[in-house]
């Protein structure tokens, strides 16, 4: 049975598409501004860079960890009650970046709050209902909208996070931040899907209920024994690996070779701008050619802009066009990812199943910031992470090439595409 199908109106495509993607431009871009706060950071407390990055992979690893289990829970009851957890979590987890001087404390809220918020508050539930209100034939470009709204969230945030650095002390800046997260709160209210709002009041069944039998067990079951979601999930390791490192090692790498702090704000600008770009044509494209085709096309170009990043002289010049080739290829994978998710496996447990695999994404981003911070630590120098950033990246390329996006015979029988 088709979603749409469903007796429950569907939320209106506009609705779904700016409260979806206005609260991940909201999540995503207060994520993608952390780099900008290492350096002050560290200088207030008297850390390493390897204490920073810690809370921070801490953070993206309980972000993956706590993946599949809220979206569980958002296939469960919709996403409105996740949604607001996520912007109260945000809230305090920022509140006590801002104001914890003790590095275990600064871990428990940077690191374990923040990302318990972020699982609640970007992909896995979002594209949750964008799967649930969509077709399948719509699915690809309206995820490749929505993530692109992550990609301008970067764009618009990191500008703004960097002007408060500069007009007001850090922690300041991030109380400001603070205020700003507890908006995905109201904006959830245009996500609270009609079926699951009649269920909690007894009138009616959820929607996951009317798309077969498969249970959430069952379905993580079958998701786990299938060859190409595995290796979907593996290359999406390296995914997180690549981003997590340059989104928050890129501003003091620039500022390791002596080049002006501004450069490494239009940098992270940049690769928000040329993301919104390349996310929107991700998903178009998915409607049209295979998805792993995509995918290891972006994670070849990848490996192939950071050796050339790092072959070529470092100048303004050359990270502008790193930060623009970089950013059309930024998270243009994430449609991709989802939309064969759902094609092979179905939309009942779609935010649960996306969040096993966005587990692997996020070990690898809890590799890419801790690695990353350790081995500067080590030898004084990133070099050592960039080539392994690029050999991760051929890697992902030649996983995901083989896979094959038919659904598997069970989910056939048991849930509707």
């Amino acid at each position: 049975m088709n979603p749409l199908a469903s007796s429950h109106r569907p939320i209106p495509l506009g609705q779904l598409l700016f409260c979806g993607a206005f609260i991940v431009t909201m999540s995503m871009g207060i994520r993608h501004s952390f780099g900008l706060w290492l350096q002050p950071i560290t200088m207030a407390h008297g850390w390493t860079r390897e204490d920073y990055s810690l809370a921070l992979a801490i953070q993206n690893l309980v972000w993956g960890a706590s993946g599949p289990f809220i979206g569980w829970w958002a296939d469960r009851s919709g996403a409105f009650k996740v949604l607001w957890a996520g912007a109260v979590l945000y809230a305090l987890g920022l509140l006590g970046m801002a104001t914890t001087g003790q590095h275990l404390g600064f871990v428990l809220t940077t690191g374990v709050l923040i990302g318990l918020a972020q699982g609640c508050t970007t992909y896995t539930v979002i594209f949750g209902v964008v799967g649930r209100n969509v077709s399948a034939a719509q699915r690809s470009g309206a995820m490749g909208i929505t993530a692109a709204a992550g990609s301008f969230g970067q764009f618009l945030m990191v500008p703004v996070a960097s002007g408060l650095l500069h007009n007001m002390s850090w922690s300041s800046a991030l109380l400001v931040l603070a205020t700003t997260a507890l908006v995905i709160g109201p904006l959830a209210f245009g996500l609270r899907e009609a079926q699951f709002s009649a269920a909690s009041s007894g009138s009616a069944q959820p929607l996951a209920h009317a798309h077969g039998g498969q249970t959430a067990s069952q379905a993580l079951a079958e998701a786990l024994g299938h060859r190409d979601y595995l290796l979907l999930t593996a290359g999406y390791f390296v995914c997180g690996f690549q981003l997590a490192f340059i989104g928050v090692h890129l501003p003091s790498y620039l500022k390791d070779h002596q080049l002006p702090p501004q450069l490494a704000t239009t940098a992270l600008a940049l690769i928000g701008l040329f993301n919104v770009i390349g996310s929107y044509a991700a998903g178009a494209l998915g409607a049209r050619l295979r998805k792993s085709w995509i995918l290891s096309a972006i994670y070849f170009l990848r490996a192939v802009t950071m050796l050339l990043f790092v072959m070529a002289p470092l100048s303004a010049w050359s990270v502008g066009l790193f930060a623009a080739a970089m950013g059309t290829l930024w998270l243009s994978t994430v449609p991709p990812t989802n939309a064969i998710v759902a094609q092979m496996h179905g939309v009942k447990h779609l935010s649960m199943l996306g969040g096993v695999v966005f587990f692997s994404h996020q070990i690898g981003s809890f590799m890419g910031v801790w690695l990353a911070g350790r081995l500067y630590d080590l030898t004084g120098s990133y070099e050592v992470v960039w080539w392994l950033a690029i050999a991760l990246g051929l890697l992902a390329a030649s996983v995901n090439l083989p896979i094959q996006e038919q659904r598997t015979p069970v989910s056939k029988r048991l849930v509707a595409a």
